[in-house]
């Protein structure tokens, strides 16, 4: 019962493991992957916004899954992200769908702006 509790607050104990065990994976790989890894999951963080953690999870792992393969295979980074490591991220970023934390304030423009038609009909 207490669990429930507690992820009523602060999510699912499970997802937090999985993630936990993601982060771990990435701290095993070696240079110059574990750095390029790194940089990449935290560029997702700010750039996806995802807030479903499924979702959020799933997008993690296949990016740890990713630069395993490489660093087994000796893979060259730049042949992994290409010339610009930013469309790479948000190219792979969108691969997810999933809720984001932007999807509420879309929402609420597009009710704002439906009031003011609204108003204005009258």
């Amino acid at each position: 019962m207490a669990a429930k509790w507690i992820e009523t607050l602060t999510g699912s104990l499970e997802q937090k493991k999985q993630y936990k065990q993601c982060k771990a994976r990435l701290e095993t790989l070696p240079e110059p992957y574990a750095t390029a890894a790194n940089a990449f999951q935290r560029y997702l963080t700010y750039y996806g916004g995802v807030t479903d953690g499924d979702t959020l999870l799933t997008m993690f792992s296949d990016s740890v899954d990713l630069w395993e393969r490489a660093a087994a295979d000796g893979t060259p980074v730049r042949a992994i992200i290409g010339d610009d490591p930013v469309e790479f991220a948000e190219t792979f970023a969108q691969a997810y769908s999933g809720k984001q934390w932007i999807d509420k304030e879309r929402a609420r423009l597009i009710e704002a702006i439906a009031d003011v038609e609204r108003r204005e009909q009258r």
